[in-house]
């Protein structure tokens, strides 16, 4: 780690004046509008939320915690008798006066108020309560809840502004925009639409030809055509992986203490392919959940159930086979929970769930398919390479590499296994386990799924592949919701649905709920097409808004909701990485194969090991290697790469779909230290002095390979100065050591100075914020 206070204090200063520049506008508003009670009261979106939040823990389906033996999350119960008033009902239709729930949230008196003030739980607020009495006299009718009604095609809706939409998608949002009284932003200028669209169909910036030649295309599909460029290049089916590989908790180590590595890598290789070819959003998942059960299966299908074996497995001896087996399945279980449902369904895991409407006795259905694999606990402790996958698993072969599996990157000879699903031939019973304890049996189950959600009828084989025939029937409600989602949320930052692994009555609710039914049903009818829904996406007049945010924006829309303007965003860890290395020209651009230990500061691994195994140290890798792309730095669970750790990259413990953003100094750090950054800044700096021009010329092409736009004249002219204040004041003592940082040779005779001087103001440009923000 370098460790200069007057490199950094020049630096950050000179980051801190450019961005008084900054070419998008930020703005914020603390005031809030005051809410109208809508004239006709839903349950779904208006009422359930607040019992839910307020009232599910003591009158809800949890039967342990229910108070006074009120349910309010059923009507037939919220109808009835109170059982310890026979004279009195909590809701009685049409008369709130009459009703004791809207008697108890409205009173003043401490001791008939509900929520109790000891429980800790939020008063409800005056809107609220307001909000349940119209309910009430509009006859406090009860619905299914949204998410598990199958969607219906919605009409698209009718809008005032017919010049703005490019498709369907735009109807949407542009309807509540009007209905708000926001209008949308106009679409952003050529750059920053070019970079958005790489960034979010590749993971990488443009480059100069590519910018060069969109700027120059004056047709009217222009657009259009640069959207089937990039989404037909093979760093498109990396882009996607990324997130496939939080939701599949993808890792290259075994987890628990010894950590051991593991060669999962194949399958990661798969979802690459997989994507790149289009493969069909249901085929996708299938093979991924049961492709050992098709009939005729093949070795790619059988690949793909990898997806069900990435799960944290331990090779310490002296466990309980039984209870790390238990463990696995558990994990499973949630994984097809979270990731394809969209459902808290581990809340069941110990009880019933406490506020969606899934016992416990559902939640171990559900576990029942995936609880025959033939595996144990513990299978070996911490050794060669025959642990590097557990059983069952397959090996491949250099000869199915070449024939059949040719789109692993298998890079040497050695032998090549990865964990995979198999079933025993004798069915292993399945148990409740009472509290979750894994030795607690209780009564036995057989496989099914949530009644609540679509019932699992005999017509489907008892196995992991009726269940995914049962997630794919046409009227499952949550498969195709909860995918295109996830999709949005890779293009806007946040989800329709902004809790996009709970869509059940704790979640939040969709923000657009007729264009999710759209969408869903849209993509279900044709075919599961994902490349269809991503153009899409990014081809509606929406995606394509300005991201700039004006005073009165921040004050209507604070959160970009209602889509008022484009997304703008820090990106991910691993995109973060790839910016920086494919804007300097480092970036080795090979598809697939195993990960590789770029830079990282010493001894992380050694002081969190138990000493066994090939990753008791640290091994950096060299050459080519070190330039790889962030998806493809080795993560070892227990100590996952510190540099993608503090961008806030999972540790890929459990299915997460979707990431956390922070912002904290920690980050500023990295741009500022991380030897990727400043090797890579010294790299960009030594191209721009081999072309024979000005200054300004290699300030500015500098700008537009990271920026992706040309600077403003405010911006060129404090660069090109603080380069020229550099080559005054730099020693050449000091100048080595800066340019001394990575592995990369230096140019023969390179005069030290001058390459330090523009390795700064390259430095300088990536620390800019704009430099890792799709804006």
């Amino acid at each position: 780690m370098m460790n200069w206070k007057v490199y950094f204090f020049s630096t950050w200063c000179t980051v801190c004046a450019l961005c008084l520049f900054s070419a998008c506008t930020h703005s914020r508003s603390d005031q809030g509008t005051e809410e109208q009670v809508p004239d006709v009261i839903s349950y779904n979106f208006n009422i359930r939320p607040i019992l839910s939040d307020k009232c599910y823990k003591c009158h809800g389906p949890d039967a342990s915690k229910r108070e006074a033996g009120l349910r309010l999350d059923m009507p037939e119960s919220a109808y009835q008798a109170l059982k310890d008033n026979p004279k009195a009902h909590a809701l009685v239709p049409g008369e709130p006066s009459l009703s004791e729930v809207y008697k108890r949230i409205s009173t003043q008196d401490t001791m008939e108020l509900m929520p109790p003030p000891a429980s800790n739980l939020k008063r409800l607020s005056a809107y609220e309560v307001d909000l349940i009495k119209k309910w009430i006299k509009q006859g406090a009718k009860y619905e299914k809840h949204w998410a598990f009604v199958p969607p219906k095609l919605p009409t698209v809706p009718q809008v005032k502004n017919t010049a703005w939409p490019k498709n369907q998608i735009d109807n949407f949002i542009l309807q509540k925009l009007e209905q708000k009284g926001i209008d949308p932003n106009p679409e952003a200028d050529k750059e920053r639409l070019l970079k958005r669209l790489s960034l979010d169909l590749t993971g990488l910036p443009p480059s100069l030809p590519m910018m060069d030649s969109f700027l120059a295309d004056k047709s009217a599909n222009a657009y259009q055509k640069m959207v089937d460029q990039l989404i037909q290049s093979p760093q498109y089916g990396e882009k996607m992986t990324l997130h496939w590989l939080d939701v599949a908790r993808y890792a290259d180590s075994h987890g628990y203490q010894d950590d051991n590595y593991r060669s999962q890598w194949p399958w990661r290789d798969w979802v690459i392919h997989a994507f790149n070819e289009n493969l069909p959003y249901d085929k996708f998942v299938t093979w991924q959940l049961a492709g050992d059960l098709l009939p005729n299966s093949t070795q790619e299908q059988l690949l793909a159930t990898g997806f069900n074996r990435n799960h944290k497995i331990t090779e310490e001896g002296g466990v309980i086979d039984e209870e790390y087996r238990v463990s696995y399945v558990t994990d499973r279980t949630n994984t097809f929970g979270k990731a394809l449902l969209g459902i808290t369904l581990e809340c069941a895991h110990c009880h019933d769930h406490k506020y969606d409407p899934f016992s416990q006795k559902e939640y171990y259905q559900v576990y029942s398919f995936f609880n025959n694999v033939k595996e144990v606990g513990i299978q070996s402790t911490v050794g060669g390479p025959e642990t590097y996958a557990k059983r069952p698993m397959m090996q491949i072969s250099n000869e199915e590499v070449k024939k059949v599996l040719n789109f692993i990157n298998k890079q040497d000879t050695a032998k090549l296994i990865v964990s995979v699903m198999g079933d025993s031939d004798k069915v292993r019973p399945t148990y409740i386990l009472k509290r979750g304890n894994y030795d607690a049996h209780g009564d036995q189950v057989e496989p099914g799924t949530p009644q609540s959600i679509l019932p699992f009828t005999a017509s489907y084989p008892k196995n992991r592949l009726g269940l995914a025939e049962w997630l794919f029937n046409k009227n499952n409600p949550l498969a195709a919701r909860v995918f295109v989602n996830q999709v949005w949320q890779e293009f806007f930052g946040k989800g329709i649905v902004k809790s996009s692994g709970d869509f059940g009555m704790q979640g939040d609710l969709p923000s657009h709920p007729e264009l999710l039914d759209w969408l869903a049903v849209d993509f279900r009818d044709h075919g599961w097409d994902i490349k269809r829904l991503v153009k899409q996406i990014v081809l509606s007049a929406t995606y394509r808004q300005s991201a700039i945010l004006t005073p009165e924006k921040a004050k209507s829309d604070p959160e970009n909701t209602y889509l008022s303007r484009g997304p703008r965003y820090r990106l991910p860890a691993e995109f973060v990485r790839d910016l920086v290395l494919a804007s300097s020209g480092l970036l080795t651009r090979t598809i697939g194969g195993p990960s590789v230990n770029p830079y990282q500061p010493p001894g992380l691994w050694e002081n969190a090991t138990s000493g066994r195994g090939i990753l008791a140290n640290y091994k950096q890798v060299h050459g080519p290697n070190l330039y790889r792309r962030g998806m493809y730095t080795l993560i070892k669970r227990t100590v996952p790469p510190a540099s993608l750790g503090i961008f806030d990259a999972s540790n890929r413990d459990q299915c997460e779909v979707k990431r956390l953003r922070t912002n904290t100094p920690l980050q500023a750090l990295v741009m500022l230290n991380d030897p990727t950054v400043l090797e890579a800044s010294r790299v960009l700096a030594a191209r721009l002095l081999q072309d024979n021009n000005s200054t300004s010329a290699k300030v500015t092409k500098a700008f537009r390979l990271i920026m992706c736009r040309h600077p403003q004249e405010k911006e060129l002219t404090i660069l090109t100065a603080y380069y020229k204040d550099e080559l005054k004041t730099m020693k050449k003592a000091d100048a080595e050591k800066l340019l001394s940082v990575g592995e990369y040779p230096l140019p023969v005779n390179a005069d030290k100075i001058t390459l330090a001087a523009m390795m700064k103001v390259v430095d300088t440009i990536y620390n800019l914020e704009e430099a890792i923000t799709k804006t």
